[in-house]
């Protein structure tokens, strides 16, 4: 059985560096798509969101979440995300339907191997 196993993030943040070596290092192939380069799909962004939650995709301590109006904070979805691809936490990996948010070698471990 193949696994597919697809990571989006940004390639200069650090967090996307570390999952993707981390990738590397235990030989497990993988897509890496750069959502500033290639905005997801809704499909996609409806999937992200249903596989772990609004609060855990969002990642509010970045500085693009901090400069939304309140009322575009209240009203997070596809088109404000297609905006501002920087307002979903990276990475984001997806395997075979399951959704994981961050890098926590641990998680991986636990998930890939």
């Amino acid at each position: 059985m193949t696994i597919s196993l697809t990571i989006y993030g940004i390639k200069n943040c650090d967090t996307v560096k570390k999952a993707l070596k981390f990738l590397s290092s235990k030989s497990l192939p993988h897509e890496f798509i750069d959502f500033r380069e290639n905005l997801i799909s809704e499909d996609l962004y409806k999937t992200m969101e249903q596989g772990v939650g609004l609060e855990m995709l969002i990642n509010k301590r970045s500085s693009t979440y901090r400069s939304l109006t309140d009322d575009e904070k209240q009203n997070i979805g596809y088109e404000l995300v297609s905006k501002y691809p920087t307002l979903i936490k990276r990475p984001v990996l997806i395997q075979n339907g399951d959704v994981m948010v961050g890098f926590s070698e641990k998680q991986y471990s636990e998930l890939l191997l």
